[in-house]
């Protein structure tokens, strides 16, 4: 495992993943908002609100987390489309912040980089809505074996962990064929690719289970509870893109052993 994170020496990891959380804080909500807002006008806004129901009841309550969700979906919901073409520049944010991210970790110098991640970004956009029905329509049967406690609850981790890491793999793959420069083999995209998605989708389990716990977030913040939860969010996004990062590292050093790139293997991020 080292020598596949070996381009990553000398290199401020934690700097490049903390802009990308930058980029992710602006675009989160846009992005969460437009795919529920086109998953709503695919199958009925009303649909969306039942398959999703269970999921926020069954979300622990200890920072406000059901609330927040319920929120959201409402939000989305209700956008008209004046509302969602205004979401949509912050949303491609994200692209933008993965490719710069890349770019400077891989091939620096590159032109138009804020433009081709915000290109690159709008097809998962687009494809949002089947990415979330494919996890709305696994909710009412996770979340209902989580409310039956016991084992059950475990099944119902272990099912919620397939159904996202299933969906998470399609997004990981794009993001690091199409995102991210230098076009990686099929073969190591989609194995790192998936095994990338897999350990998202336990980090996000992670900040279900952060979620649970009777902390006060607000005490480092003089009390304020709202900042303590954003700030606790946005230490499990940068930690998120901490995986993210590590796992383009891995795909394009498997390259070198896929092409005749080996030779190339020092300099594999210089250019």
């Amino acid at each position: 495992m080292r020598s596949l994170l070996a381009p990553l020496r000398g290199r401020d990891v934690s700097l490049h993943a903390a802009a990308i959380t930058f980029y992710a804080a602006i675009a989160v909500v846009p992005v969460a908002l437009l795919a529920v807002w086109l998953t709503g006008l695919v199958i009925g806004a009303d649909r969306v609100r039942n398959l999703t129901g269970r999921t926020i009841t069954a979300l622990p309550d200890a920072i406000g987390a059901p609330q927040a969700l319920a929120a959201l979906i409402e939000a989305g919901l209700n956008l008209t489309p004046m509302l969602a073409l205004a979401s949509l520049l912050p949303a491609t944010l994200y692209g933008e912040g993965l490719r710069r991210a890349f770019v400077s970790l891989r091939r620096p110098g590159e032109s138009l980089v804020g433009w081709r991640g915000r290109i690159l970004w709008l097809p998962l956009l687009a494809a949002a809505p089947a990415l979330l029905l494919a996890l709305f329509l696994a909710l009412p049967t996770t979340s209902g074996l989580w409310l039956r406690g016991g084992w059950w609850s475990v099944l119902g981790v272990v099912l919620s962990f397939l159904a996202t890491w299933l969906v998470l793999t399609p997004v990981v793959i794009w993001v690091f064929r199409y995102v991210a420069p230098g076009r990686p083999p099929w073969l190591s995209t989609i194995v790192i690719g998936s095994f990338t998605a897999a350990n998202l989708s336990g980090f996000l389990h992670g900040a279900v289970l952060f979620c649970s716990l009777p902390l006060d977030l607000g005490v480092p913040f003089g009390g304020f509870a709202e900042i303590g939860a954003m700030v606790a969010t946005l230490l499990w996004l940068y930690l998120f893109h901490i995986v993210l990062l590590a796992g383009f590292t891995v795909t394009h050093t498997v390259k070198t052993y896929l092409t005749d790139d080996s030779p190339r293997v020092p300099g594999l991020f210089a250019g």
